[in-house]
């Protein structure tokens, strides 16, 4: 219903000076269906008020609401062309009077888990980059038609947008950084198994893919029937279920819109430096019961930020690491994707890691992920499962390999991890999994690398001499064959 709208609008972005890539479209389809949803949010709640007689207290005020300025209607529900601004104006309005107002919402806020708080945050970081009125005019005009009254509609938006984070993380060379796949999201939910009433948490959050594919399966389950939920439960999921941090500003309003499209109206995401968190300050009431996340990799944090942690490291993932370890509550589960190289790296911190996830958690579960699972990325990854407050004893390594080269055009899908899934429940040992003892662990090195002992036997190569001989044989079949046809002629 709303597909040909989303590309609708996406071609205005493309003959827009300001919007050089699938970044900038996103940003700035971002604000606009933002302030949309917010419209009709706002409709939807004034209404039910009227009916129950009461006023109903907009957040927006009258000037500044979508339905003034963006998207004006005559008395019949046409659109008013007449008082719609355009041109210069229309960018004026934006950058010099509509963005200030929202942005001030921050200050004006109660406290940071308001959906004004939120507001003011997306338009502190958040720029109009249309430079021209008209063509921000036809943008807008088509994102008026997208509806949020019904949940139907939200699914269809979330879907709609999902794609357009996927086509984000696929533009940049840093795609990992804003989309995971979500056949891999779907198989670590799996195996941490949330279920209602535990705390979801992912301290670098990005387009908080984790948070949305784990609201999808505590709302609609693993067939996509949606769940008889209590009003408690469903209570719990919209406010105190999902926790999420995010540093970059980008992400951080995709991660917003993202929730609030899978349906969590004010979501707990923090605009934030993770690591900037001192981990001698975590308490008990800071913890959560599953952490899920893809934290980056290869960037190199300040010396103070590193004071932070026990176990000093430039390498950003291994401080998240430390941090999801300290964060998580005794008995609570983890699945975190990291570099591989974590599993064999000689330097001191990375054996020391190795070292405290083993002797903190039982690390029950490696998954190795082929190459390309992460497109652009250009790192071989593996999925850590750990669960806090017992050491471990044995690890189940799943090597994944979906029998062919994985790409933009052929990713990864949720049937290649059925198997893994499935074996994963009891630990069953195949040609493709197996078991390693921490006895059998080097107890210095700590290292976990991959090395598959039951992978069936490749075929030795063949020496030189018996090459060359089945040459010698083929060339003798080829005189024959040409000898026949010679006869022939």
């Amino acid at each position: 219903m709303f597909e040909q709208t989303f590309k609708n609008i996406d071609d205005v972005l493309w003959k827009e000076a300001g919007c050089s890539s699938e970044l900038d479209y996103t940003e700035q389809t971002s604000w606009m269906l933002f302030l949309k949803y917010l419209d009709d949010l706002e409709a939807a709640r004034a209404e039910d008020e009227e009916l129950r007689g009461n006023d109903y207290e907009f957040i927006i005020d009258a000037e500044h609401r979508w339905s003034s300025w963006a998207a004006p209607k005559n008395a019949d529900g046409s659109f008013d062309h007449d008082s719609a601004l355009t041109g210069d104006d229309l960018i004026t309005y934006v950058d010099e009077e509509l963005f200030p107002y929202l942005k001030g919402f921050k200050q004006r806020a109660s406290s940071a888990d308001t959906i004004e708080y939120k507001i003011g945050e997306i338009f502190g970081e958040i720029k109009n980059k249309f430079q021209s009125g008209y063509s921000l005019r036809d943008a807008l005009e088509l994102m008026d038609k997208l509806q949020f009254k019904s949940q139907k509609e939200k699914h269809e938006l979330s879907h709609l947008y999902e794609t357009k984070i996927k086509n984000m993380g696929n533009a940049g060379r840093n795609g990992g950084e804003y989309y995971t796949p979500r056949p891999l999201i779907r198989a670590m939910i799996k195996v941490a198994s949330p279920t209602i009433g535990e705390t979801i948490y992912d301290g670098a959050c990005g387009s908080a893919g984790f948070l949305c594919e784990s609201y999808d399966h505590l709302r609609y389950g693993s067939d996509g029937k949606e769940a008889k939920l209590s009003v408690d439960q469903l209570r719990s999921l919209q406010t105190s279920t999902f926790y999420g941090k995010e540093k970059k500003s980008l992400a951080y309003v995709i991660a917003i819109m993202n929730m609030i499209l899978h349906g969590i109206d004010t979501p707990n995401i923090l605009h934030t430096n993770t690591l900037a968190d001192n981990l001698a300050d975590v308490q008990e009431k800071d913890r959560y019961d599953i952490i899920l996340a893809n934290p980056p990799f290869g960037g190199k944090e300040r010396k103070e930020i590193q004071q932070n942690f026990p176990i000093k490291t430039g390498e950003t993932a291994f401080l998240f690491l430390q941090h999801f370890i300290k964060y998580l509550k005794a008995g609570g589960r983890a699945a975190v994707v990291i570099k591989n190289t974590f599993l064999s790296n000689s330097d001191n911190a990375s054996k020391s890691l190795r070292k405290e996830l083993l002797e903190s958690c039982n690390l029950h579960t490696v998954l190795d992920c082929p190459g390309g699972t992460f497109l652009g990325a250009g790192v071989k990854t593996v999925v850590l499962f750990f669960e806090k407050g017992a050491a471990t004893r044995k690890t189940w390594y799943y090597q994944l390999d979906p029998g062919r080269s994985l790409g933009k055009t052929n990713p990864l899908n949720d049937d290649d991890l059925k198997e893994f899934i499935e074996l994963q429940k009891d630990q069953q040992e195949s040609e493709k999994s197996w078991v390693v003892d921490f006895k059998d662990v080097d107890q210095e090195s700590f290292d976990l690398s991959v090395k598959n002992p039951n992978a069936p036997e490749e075929a030795p190569l063949r020496s030189p001499e018996e090459i060359l001989a089945e040459m010698v044989e083929l060339d003798k079949e080829t005189a024959d064959v040409l000898g026949v046809v010679r006869g022939m002629l």
